[in-house]
């Protein structure tokens, strides 16, 4: 596992997926097709566990533009700056069953901050990155 330090908010846009585990490759099509640049911008799945242990799950796009996220009809996002545990999949569209395995085992370091939700970055048609925000450093006075 690695680090991985995201600099700037990410603005980003699109859709919670209601029937979370099922429609995911559904709302990602959706999105690739409303989208005209297509894969010309990373993709993003985020994800938290509500308080009834519900995983809520928003099928998302980088905004490259204000205004983006609305012209689309799309819901707007926020992927938080700060330090992240990482860790890349390769060849991902035949490993998404394993990836709910690999944020578990993210889940279960120390240093993961349990509060946040969890990012999944399609950088490319074949390779992602699971983003875990980390706890912020405590600073002693």
């Amino acid at each position: 596992m690695e680090t991985y330090n995201l600099k700037t908010d990410l603005k980003v846009f699109g859709k919670e997926v209601t029937t979370f585990p099922l429609g995911v490759k559904e709302a990602f099509s959706a999105l690739l097709d409303t989208i005209p640049d297509g894969f010309k911008r990373s993709y993003y799945g985020l994800s938290y566990m509500d308080e009834t242990g519900k995983i809520i799950y928003k099928a998302t796009a980088e905004e490259k533009y204000e205004g983006e996220a609305e012209k689309y009809n799309c819901e707007r996002y926020v992927i938080e700056k700060g330090e992240y545990l990482a860790a890349a999949i390769t060849d991902w569209r035949k490993k998404t069953d394993c990836i709910k395995d690999v944020f578990h085992d993210m889940m279960e370091d120390d240093r993961s901050d349990k509060t946040k939700e969890v990012v999944e970055w399609y950088k490319t048609e074949t390779e992602m990155l699971c983003l875990v925000k980390m706890k912020e450093h405590e600073t002693i006075h």
